[in-house]
């Protein structure tokens, strides 16, 4: 089973992440990233869809022109856990 993390184990992950903050409304970790253009925020999205493909973990995300906003928790764990923080290292490494 997939274990939700402490919120000291979470606290001291977002300190290791870029941009990444605790959901103020549920038990999540999200972050808003500003690319160029439109282009650019859809090569993203493609990037992170493949790799969450991959890991079989699927984040909610909302996309406007240039912006997409972020949200990661487990939903079998009803919080975060090891599979959110290393989406969000991917994430963070192919964000610029």
């Amino acid at each position: 089973m997939i274990q939700k993390l402490s919120s000291e184990q979470r606290s001291q992950a977002l300190a290791k992440l870029n941009g990444w903050h605790s959901a103020a409304d549920r038990d999540a970790i999200e972050r808003s990233i500003e690319f160029a253009d439109f282009n650019e925020a859809f090569g993203f999205m493609t990037r992170v869809a493949i790799k969450a493909q991959e890991m079989d973990h699927h984040p909610e995300w909302f996309n406007v022109y240039n912006k997409v906003e972020i949200t990661l928790s487990t939903h079998e764990a009803n919080g975060v856990t090891e599979r959110d923080l290393t989406l969000a290292s991917f994430i963070d490494s192919i964000a610029g």
